[in-house]
């Protein structure tokens, strides 16, 4: 099993700039894909970034030049910066972790809200 713990959410003004943290444990693989997603009061839950272990990074068009994925695989931590926040990005974000067809693990959530 993998287990994956989120931090860094939290209340923001728009504008303002929020990083977090999303570290794994438990029986990890060396190629993987690590990422956020995220869920807002009634609507489905939404790829915000991805990072493969080899360096690739994938977003949303929503996000795309505002946030910034990234990995430090020695720490097996993938960060999510995200700045020029609006309040539209106010959701629960989710970490995930990847190895397809045998690995799919999903964090708690942390709560990103930002306030106009």
């Amino acid at each position: 099993q993998v287990q994956l713990v989120e931090s860094g959410g939290g209340l923001v003004q728009a504008g303002g700039s929020l990083r977090l943290s999303c570290a794994a444990s438990g029986r990890l693989v060396r190629i993987n894909t690590m990422g956020w997603y995220r869920q807002a009061p009634g609507k489905q839950r939404e790829l915000v970034a991805t990072a493969t272990s080899g360096g690739s990074t994938n977003y949303a068009d929503s996000v795309k030049g505002r946030f910034t994925i990234s990995r430090d695989n020695a720490k097996n931590t993938v960060y999510l910066q995200m700045n020029s926040l609006k309040p539209e990005d106010t959701a629960v974000y989710y970490c995930r972790y990847i190895v397809l067809a045998e690995i799919n693990a999903w964090g708690q959530g942390t709560q990103v809200t930002v306030s106009s």
